[in-house]
């Protein structure tokens, strides 16, 4: 048997680094209230696709939850840098599920990475790159439009932190 050959895709893509208003350790609290955990044991529990996305609808309030966290402040101790930062990946499986019955090398990008980070003199920043560029890239319209909806969902998050809006996220789809 022989293998194809592998597939290169190179597509542009868009990093947001958007000043929060708040202190580092307010803005990190801030974020986990918006953005909750996901609650795996409870989602594994139910027995339809229907219970688990109304679920999802009340445990990610603005349409995502915390998949995974680190305190990179925390791995770094010890080290010559003076940042604080905490890194996240984001995201809600119900929506990525609407990508993932297309191609399921869309969970690549989903759920999606964000950082809070504070430099040596507190000005506190979130990063995160833009959905729909890494969704656009599967060439699929159906993804496509799944990634211009994530981007309208960070504008509501970045809205909801008392953030700047980006213009490239406002008012897409």
């Amino acid at each position: 048997m022989t293998l194809p050959g592998p597939a290169v895709i190179t597509y542009p893509s868009t990093r947001f680094t958007i000043p929060l208003p708040d202190p580092y350790e307010v803005a990190v609290r801030r974020y986990e209230e918006l953005v909750p955990p996901v609650d795996l044991a409870r989602f594994s529990q139910l027995g339809t696709w229907k219970a688990i996305v109304e679920l999802a609808e009340i445990n990610a309030p603005l349409g995502f939850m915390i998949y995974w966290k680190t305190d990179v402040t925390a791995i770094m101790a010890g080290s010559p840098s003076g940042w604080k930062s905490t890194e996240y990946l984001m995201g809600n499986h119900v929506i990525a599920e609407r990508m993932f019955r297309h191609d399921a090398g869309v969970m690549l990008h989903a759920p999606l990475r964000t950082e809070i980070y504070a430099d040596p003199e507190g000005s506190t920043q979130l990063i995160i790159d833009r959905p729909s560029a890494h969704f656009a890239s599967y060439g699929i319209p159906a993804i496509t439009e799944v990634g211009v909806e994530l981007d309208n969902l960070v504008a509501g998050l970045l809205g909801a932190l008392g953030a700047p809006v980006p213009r490239e996220l406002r008012d897409r789809g």
